[in-house]
Order: structure tokens, then C-alpha cells, then sequence
């Protein structure tokens, strides 16, 4: 499954959750100013340092538990 068929299950508000916390967190993302697919390798696939990732990937999760207590 990719990251595209992923989002379609999202809704519109986390969809730009999901990229509000990927801007702040990966400056490349807030360069480029979304998360949709360019279908061009050089805009799709972007340089990022794994502990942006990590920091990322941890308010992602974070999110997602406080929004089931």
C-alpha cells in the first residue's frame, strides 16, 4: 500500500495535521510546502535527517494517543 492510497483514508483536517507536524519538525517539507506525490523522483524524494524523522514520527504518535483518551 503506499502513502498515497494511506492518505485517501485520512480526512482533509488529518491530512494537515499529518503535514502541519512534518513541517515543523522536517525543514524540507516546509520548503516544498506539502505532502503530495509530484511523480518526479527529485521533488518526491527528499533529503531528511533521521532524528527529524524520529521527532516527527513521535508527535505524530503522541497525537494520535491523545486523541483516543
Amino acid at each position: 500500500m503506499t502513502a498515497t492510497t494511506n492518505a485517501k483514508k485520512l480526512t482533509k483536517a488529518q491530512q494537515r495535521k499529518l503535514y502541519e507536524i512534518a513541517a515543523e519538525h522536517i525543514p524540507a517539507v516546509a520548503d516544498r510546502g506539502d505532502l503530495d506525490e509530484r511523480k518526479c523522483d527529485s521533488m518526491d524524494f527528499l533529503d531528511v535527517a533521521v532524528w527529524s524523522i524520529e521527532s516527527a514520527l513521535e508527535a505524530a504518535f503522541n497525537l494520535g494517543r491523545a486523541s483516543v483518551k
